[in-house]
């Protein structure tokens, strides 16, 4: 029983995760590493398969090996929040909701910044 709750929890947080990568008000890194979390314990497979994913796999690695996430990778992540914040911005006709969107950004954006960056040894190693 145990497994199949981790099984379907880590499914459910993958899947929010990955709204995530296009909603920047949902936290895409500690939902990644929490579905790990549960498929390690309910289906060693699937983590091994998540860890080696290109798009998931090194926010997981990094954070296992505290080595954090490339310099690419946040100034890639910090661009995608504020387009998609900024094309939420203009639509949008509520000032307080353009206020409270810029408000995300930035805490996303000073998140991200706090997040320890990895340094690369391989030149060629961008992301």
């Amino acid at each position: 029983m145990k497994k199949k709750l981790l099984f379907l929890s880590g499914w459910l947080l993958l899947g929010i995760a990955t709204l995530g990568i296009f909603l920047p008000i949902l936290p895409t890194t500690p939902l990644v590493i929490l579905a790990a979390s549960c498929f390690s314990v309910a289906d060693p497979k699937l983590y091994k398969r998540l860890e080696s994913n290109r798009i998931f796999g090194p926010y997981i690695e990094g954070w296992r090996t505290k080595q954090g996430i490339t310099l690419a990778r946040k100034a890639i992540a910090i661009v995608i929040v504020w387009v998609l914040l900024l094309i939420s911005i203009f639509v949008t006709q509520k000032l307080w909701l353009k206020i409270l969107l810029t408000f995300v950004g930035i805490g996303v954006t000073v998140h991200l910044l706090l997040f320890k960056t990895r340094v690369t040894e391989n030149k060629l190693e961008k992301f």
